[in-house]
């Protein structure tokens, strides 16, 4: 049975490392601000299968930090957790949500109304682009 709930922010760190970043350290995926943020899990018959965080200022949320257990990843759980928090948003009667997305990860997000802003950088050696979804 699948259930998405709010977590800890260190119940994501070991999908975030694995998913992420694997050859850094584990602090390399930990916030800052993490204690600030609203963190939901999709769990799988209990199992932890797909993270993805909220940080939310004024009437603008960002989302950082979405990973899906490699074994799980085209099956639908990246796209539930994500209807979730555009949900979540929307019920809080958020105006813009917006992510920083790995540039070849970028089509996905387009599916739910996210579009690519002209901001551009790099970390880590991967590009990533800003997009972002009025609400």
């Amino acid at each position: 049975m699948k259930e998405i709930k709010e977590i800890s922010a260190t119940e994501t760190y070991q999908l975030r490392h694995t998913v992420m970043w694997p050859n850094h350290p584990m602090d390399f995926i930990k916030l800052p601000e993490d204690h600030n943020g609203v963190h939901f899990g999709l769990f799988n018959a209990e199992e932890l299968i797909c993270v993805v965080s909220l940080f939310i200022d004024g009437d603008t949320a960002q989302f950082r930090k979405l990973a899906t257990k490699v074994s799980e990843q085209g099956k639908g759980f990246g796209t539930e957790i994500l209807h979730h928090l555009i949900a979540y948003c929307e019920d809080l009667k958020l105006k813009k949500l917006w992510c920083n997305a790995r540039v070849n990860k970028s089509e996905f997000y387009k599916k739910f109304g996210l579009l690519k802003t002209n901001s551009i950088y790099t970390k880590g050696g991967i590009d990533f682009v800003i997009l972002e979804k009025l609400i």
